[in-house]
């Protein structure tokens, strides 16, 4: 949590349950109007789609009966299709970025996660349990540095300073703020340069300075690992799950955790106001958020698990190593999006203009 900012854990109540939300260009919202009323309909992200379904959908189906369609779209693009639905969504659960599930509930789209109803909720790790939001956090992203190990040392990729250091001018790369990495890069910034994760002015001050000697302000995983790997740039501060494939094929790469302003995402399981299968959509998440349910997702996924009791594969300890145990003790902090939600679209156009624009 924010150095200023003390959040307790949820008091879920008013019955209700995460689902996964349909998207545009993925699948139609007649599809999910045409779904069996009996099938739970969950939403989630586009990519990972096939290993999300031998990791969560089959197993919860065997072990409950309960037939999943799972539709498929971008945090915007299924947030906006939940806007115009009107109360009717169609969708039982969606899992969506936190931001992004903030800003659902500022418009009421989301309903709160009954906590009786969905028990392993006592098994997750305070931090994804927080009030602030009407679900808990399934899984979360740490952002850090990823880096050729024949350019940089640990040392050096994990100090905010190498991204001005004339030394590598054009052949780095940062997250633009659209992105999930590039929220938790401007407030790493405002953290270690200025008065705290919020200060813009100083944030932006300081990369605009490093504007000239950044190759790129990347908005997907494809353009930061393929810089890296064709050589074009040495590092790129980026989420750790873009490191795992990475660093498993054996490629001279790494990710490191920086020195300071230790910053993470969270994905939530959302329930939208109006489902039409609570009650499934509940044993969905108390499902998902199993120490089975997240010991397959970490393996087979790669997701970071909330729940304590999961088993945390080498693949995910090669790139985080202990941190995953318990990345708040390790000095990770989530970003209070009643601080983010306000400022959002000001904050997008002055990096535009005051960063990009260099």
């Amino acid at each position: 949590m924010p150095r200023s900012t003390t959040r307790r854990a949820i008091p879920f109540a008013a019955g209700a349950l995460v689902g996964i939300l349909t998207l545009a260009g993925c699948s139609s919202t007649s599809d999910a109007d045409s779904a069996d009323s009996d099938t739970l309909v969950v939403s989630t992200f586009a990519f990972g789609v096939e290993e999300f379904q031998e990791a969560i959908v089959d197993p919860f189906t065997e072990a409950t009966g309960i037939e999943v369609e799972v539709e498929t779209g971008s945090n915007a693009d299924r947030l906006s299709q939940l806007q115009l639905a009107g109360g009717d969504p169609g969708i039982d659960v969606m899992l969506i970025s936190d931001y992004y599930a903030a800003l659902g509930q500022e418009d009421d789209l989301f309903q709160q996660v009954d906590a009786a109803q969905v028990p392993t909720i006592s098994e997750i790790a305070e931090f994804a349990t927080e009030d602030t939001y009407l679900g808990p956090a399934y899984s979360y992203q740490l952002n850090g540095t990823l880096y050729s190990t024949d350019a940089l040392t640990a040392a050096q990729a994990s100090s905010w300073d190498l991204y001005g250091d004339p030394a590598y001018s054009g052949r780095l790369a940062l997250p633009d703020i659209a992105v999930t990495a590039g929220q938790l890069t401007v407030s790493g910034i405002a953290d270690t340069f200025g008065d705290g994760p919020y200060d813009i002015d100083t944030a932006l001050e300081t990369l605009s300075d490093w504007a000239p000697g950044i190759l790129q302000f990347y908005s997907s995983s494809t353009e930061v690992t393929n810089l890296l790997t064709q050589g074009e740039i040495v590092a790129a501060d980026s989420l750790s799950g873009f490191a795992t494939d990475l660093v498993a094929s054996g490629e001279p790469i790494a990710w490191t955790a920086p020195e300071t302003g230790r910053y993470m995402a969270t994905n939530r399981a959302m329930i939208p106001t109006g489902a039409p299968n609570v009650d499934a959509a509940e044993q969905f998440i108390d499902y998902l958020l199993s120490a089975e349910a997240q010991t397959s997702s970490a393996e087979i996924v790669g997701d970071l698990p909330v729940n304590l009791a999961a088993t945390v594969p080498d693949s995910i300890t090669a790139v985080v190593g202990d941190i995953v145990t318990d990345p708040v003790a390790a000095g990770y902090e989530t970003l209070d999006p009643t601080e983010l939600v306000p400022t959002r679209s000001e904050w997008v156009d002055r990096f535009a203009r005051e960063v990009t624009a260099k």
